[in-house]
């Protein structure tokens, strides 16, 4: 009989509970096992490798995520395993193909309901709430065609995503690419061949450490001992282009710290207290910044003083390793999740940027971190780090062209972005035709 129904009058869910080592080479699929939006699998892990009990799934149920609806994580095996018990599973009955379910459950409009029942951080639903859900049920000969049409549609549709993908893919590649470029010399003429073709002498990146090294002792004159900064050791590093210079993060930098270790008291206003999280590859951001009192930063930003110009790098979390320029002229502390260096005035400080965001630099910051879950990059890391230092006019140089090459990057990845926003909203008109009442 078709027409319209609840979604509890059609199907509901009675797979069985189980312990993972019961079936401990079954397949498992997890919530992170199961991409947002696209109804397709990333992967699956043994079920032995679980601890919580688990749902037992046969080929055809349908795998609905229940946590965080919004991410709208749907999924139908076509094999036998177990998943977590953040999915509720749908069996397949005579009265409705699974295919059918599981394109429904995917639609927007299904999507909206289900995410605006419960709030929090991590909401979840349960079947009692979606069940008086309406879907349309048509006859399974009808359930079919509708299934083959939106297969034949998304087919073509997946096709074009997966192509903007891998452009989007290649668009990292090529950033990756000018950034190497940048830092071995191979990006602009060298001021070496300008000032050869010129007639002219020019300061070398030796000869710019050397000057930076000698103003550093003349500001620390009447200070108490001058510790001087440690040589890059060289060793197993590629050979730089004529008028550069190997030098040491600790040698062309002021100043290298980081934040506050212990959470401080916050206020509701005050000055904005940043951690890793509002550290972007853009600069700084104040949206979800937390504050601390006047009298408190001031003793903070004695040891740690974010200015324009000085760099910061992610030292601890998810984003360990990004880097950005402080862009803002706004006074503002830091936590501990981000370490703070201050270049020398003989540095560009875009320059510094760009070569710490090239693969070259964080290869090395990645293999300082550690390996462990507990990831984590010390001020006694960075200090030793080696960088290429070329002549300061050549510095300029290879900012602008990289800069000139990442706007071309942004604007293609733009594009791709909106074309890859058209494809989502197609794909929800589709299903929104196709289970219109």
């Amino acid at each position: 009989m078709s027409g319209v129904f609840s979604l509890g009058e059609v199907v509901r869910p009675n797979r069985p509970r189980v312990k993972p080592e019961s079936m401990p080479n079954a397949p498992f699929i997890g919530m992170e096992h199961v991409e947002a939006h696209t109804m397709k699998l990333l992967g699956t892990v043994p079920a032995a490798t679980m601890k919580s009990s688990a749902v037992h799934f046969k080929p055809g149920d349908v795998l609905y995520g229940r946590l965080r609806p919004y991410l709208n994580k749907v999924f139908r095996p076509t094999f036998e395993g177990l998943c977590s018990a953040e999915f509720i599973v749908f069996p397949e009955n005579e009265r409705i193909d699974g295919r059918y379910l599981q394109y429904f459950l995917n639609s927007g409009s299904f999507v909206r309901f289900a995410t605006h029942l419960n709030a929090g951080d991590r909401p979840r639903v349960d079947f009692d709430q979606i069940a008086p859900y309406p879907i349309p049920v048509p006859t399974l000969e009808r359930q079919h065609e509708i299934v083959a049409e939106l297969e034949k549609q998304f087919s073509r549709l997946d096709e074009a995503v997966a192509n903007l993908q891998r452009v989007k893919a290649n668009l990292k590649r090529y950033k990756a690419s000018v950034l190497k470029a940048a830092v071995e010399g191979r990006l602009v003429e060298t001021e070496a061949s300008l000032a050869r073709r010129e007639g002219r002498t020019f300061e070398t990146g030796e000869q710019l450490l050397q000057r930076i090294l000698e103003e550093r002792r003349a500001k620390w004159a009447g200070r108490g001992k001058y510790k001087e900064p440690a040589a890059p050791d060289e060793e197993g590093l590629h050979t730089l282009p004529e008028g550069w210079a190997w030098c040491a993060c600790d040698q062309i930098s002021e100043k290298i710290t980081d934040g506050e270790h212990i959470s401080p008291s916050t206020v509701a206003h005050g000055v904005p207290l940043l951690s890793a999280k509002d550290v972007l590859d853009t600069g700084v951001t104040f949206d979800d910044a937390k504050f601390v009192a006047v009298v408190d930063s001031e003793k903070f930003r004695s040891r740690c003083n974010p200015d324009r110009g000085d760099v910061l790098i992610v030292s601890r979390g998810a984003t360990i390793g990004r880097a950005c320029l402080v862009n803002s002229d706004r006074e503002f502390c830091l936590m501990g999740s981000v370490i703070l260096m201050k270049p020398h005035a003989g540095l560009n400080s875009a320059y510094l940027l760009q070569a710490l965001k090239a693969g070259f630099f964080q290869t090395r910051l990645t293999a300082v971190s550690g390996s462990t879950a507990q990831q984590a990059i010390y001020i006694r890391d960075i200090r030793p780090l080696q960088m290429p230092l070329p002549p300061q006019a050549e510095q300029a140089r290879i900012v602008a062209e990289v800069d000139r090459h990442l706007s071309i990057i942004r604007e293609v990845e733009a594009e791709v972005d909106t074309n890859l926003q058209r494809a989502q909203a197609l794909r929800q008109s589709t299903l929104a035709k196709a289970f219109s009442t």
